[in-house]
């Protein structure tokens, strides 16, 4: 992940139409309450799952993750259900030219019913209507929209939840939680002609990113060597080679995960000593990279700009409740004013640095996953005085990192989640399963675990990155239950995920999707689902993989006020 901000972002764009929802409703009671924000549910669409941009058809459920492996608590019933999550329309006919996908240009969209002034708290809803490049409209669904509704002038805006109808149509509904005047924003992220292009090289294409091995030792007369072979994980759908016998083959016994790289010429398996990312791979054809371009992908429509006033209200709009484990996912989930985010999931307070030491004080903390979470990690250093970071002479992308506070007796820890990860030559022995990290630790309520994972995983089968995830929340269920004092968040997918040139190596569609397996594998768990894809998605900084520290620092305020609840 860190390689891709070095390497230049690795990622074309993909913006929000974040979970898809059921559509549910609630109008004023006639006593002044204000409708709540909405839990996050995953929205089902209609609609085969296709991956072949000439031709759709549907797919068959894919095969239970542990159906290849051990099983790693997943069961056939919650598997299903994360099927359903995932799946998502598209086109009923062959995409054999650019002018059937959507448009940007074209297609438009109009507030609905516009009031001449709204109060806090109640909702405005917009129309959005997908046209392809001949300006006919379309009459079937899956493209992916990101909405939000903006004041420049007072730095706020709240993320909107969209859903789609599956004929062409697109509603948006948002929460108006500030008083001043807003304007609403669409963006197309990506056609629905271009999400197949990114469903079938998911499938078909996961090699598009492969690693290198190094061999180090002696060869046949006596001279240190090194040898630099391909690498991968080894998966169905992951082929690395046809050949018998051609690899080497690093099981981890516990996660039951096997590594392979190809055989060094001369030097044998048991010689590997290092790790990288390799290269990428590039194998669309003329008109996905078409579907795939910055004309076609992250752009503002052009629709209704008429301005929303709104004005106080002395209604509440939502009751928070302290921060704790368990609360799900509202959508909005809180918003900007003046660059200053307010929760509706919970209380969430804003932290000074003296507040944020006195917070972690007498605390362990591990942070596990990318470089977004690193982000974190560098923060809170930058952010408490005595804090000071430990020279371990290990590389910076991978870890472990660590932080101590003499004065405070905190101790704060970052290390990678192991394998697969694009980063620089690093010792192979640095890579750590993160379900083995957690395994091994003894908790309490001193102890606070931070992870994500998703950005590393953008071009795998989705069976493989369900399997990690199961097997961190069987680490994390048998950790809370010896050790139930320990709190435990787990930090979203954001937004971001975006290049200014055709590629199919991410995107945030492939995040989105990633981030449903995680959000549905722990939502019964006992943790704390820390959202960051609205707090980046409706920010008005530029998108970036790694969030400006702006909402870097409203990311953390949400982290510490869950460590630390009022």
């Amino acid at each position: 992940m860190a390689y891709a901000q070095i390497k230049g972002c690795v990622i074309l764009t993909v913006g929000l139409q974040f979970f898809l929802v059921l559509w549910s409703y609630m109008y004023d009671d006639g006593k002044g309450a204000k409708p709540l924000p909405r839990p996050l549910q995953h929205q089902p669409r209609d609609g085969s799952d296709g991956v072949a941009i000439k031709t759709q058809t549907p797919r068959n459920p894919e095969a239970s993750p542990a159906s290849a492996m051990k099983d790693p608590g997943l069961g056939a019933e919650e598997w299903d259900r994360i099927q359903r999550a995932l799946h998502w329309g598209g086109p009923d006919h062959q995409v054999t030219t650019v002018n059937m996908s959507t448009s940007p240009d074209n297609s438009t969209f109009v507030i609905n019913d516009l009031k001449n002034t709204y109060h806090v708290g109640d909702e405005l809803h917009v129309t959005i209507v997908a046209k392809n490049f001949a300006g006919v409209p379309k009459r079937y669904g899956g493209d992916f929209f990101q909405a939000k509704v903006y004041s420049g002038k007072q730095k706020a805006s709240v993320f909107g939840e969209v859903l789609d109808h599956q004929n062409g149509t697109y509603s948006a509904r948002f929460t108006l939680p500030w008083a001043g005047e807003a304007s609403v924003a669409v963006r197309l992220i990506h056609s629905s002609e271009a999400v197949l292009v990114l469903k079938q090289h998911r499938n078909t294409d996961s090699d598009r990113i492969y690693f290198h091995g190094y061999f180090v030792g002696k060869n046949p007369q006596g001279a240190r060597v090194e040898e630099r072979v391909e690498c991968n994980i080894k998966w169905d759908g992951v082929v690395l080679s046809a050949q018998r016998n051609c690899c080497c083959e690093y099981q981890d016994a516990r996660t039951r995960l096997t590594w392979q790289c190809r055989k060094p010429g001369t030097l044998p398996c048991d010689t590997l000593v290092y790790h990288s990312v390799g290269g990428y791979r590039n194998r669309m054809t003329a008109l996905e990279k078409i579907l795939l371009d910055s004309k076609h992908v992250n752009r503002w429509l052009k629709g209704d700009a008429r301005l929303i006033r709104v004005i106080a209200s002395n209604a509440n709009i939502g009751v928070r409740e302290p921060c704790k484990p368990g609360l799900p996912t509202l959508i909005p989930a809180g918003f900007y004013l003046n660059n200053v985010w307010t929760s509706f999931v919970c209380g969430a307070r804003h932290f000074t640095a003296n507040d944020t030491a006195q917070c972690l004080k007498d605390k362990h903390i591990y942070i596990m996953g990318d470089s977004t979470s690193r982000q974190w990690f560098d923060f809170l250093i930058q952010t408490v005085p005595t804090l000071r970071r430990m020279n371990l002479h290990t590389m910076f992308q991978v870890g472990p990192l660590m932080a101590v506070d003499v004065q405070n007796n905190i101790d704060l820890h970052y290390r990678s989640h192991g394998l697969p990860l694009r980063c620089f030559k690093t010792p192979m022995s640095s890579l750590h399963y993160m379900s083995n990290e957690i395994d091994d630790m003894v908790g309490g309520p001193h102890t606070v675990i931070v992870f994500n994972m998703w950005a590393h995983f953008t071009n795998y089968p989705l069976t493989f990155f369900t399997y990690h995830v199961f097997l961190i929340r069987r680490a994390v269920v048998a950790l809370l239950r010896r050790a139930p004092g320990t709190k435990v968040v787990i930090k979203t997918a954001n937004t971001g995920y975006k290049c200014v040139w055709q590629d199919i190596y991410g995107s945030d569609w492939f995040s989105m999707q990633l981030d449903r397996i995680l959000r549905e594998a722990f939502r019964d768990v006992g943790v704390y689902i820390l959202d960051v894809w609205q707090m980046t998605a409706c920010h008005y900084n530029t998108e970036n993989i790694h969030p400006a520290p702006v909402v870097i620092k409203n990311e953390i305020d949400i982290l510490l006020s869950f460590v630390c609840p009022q």
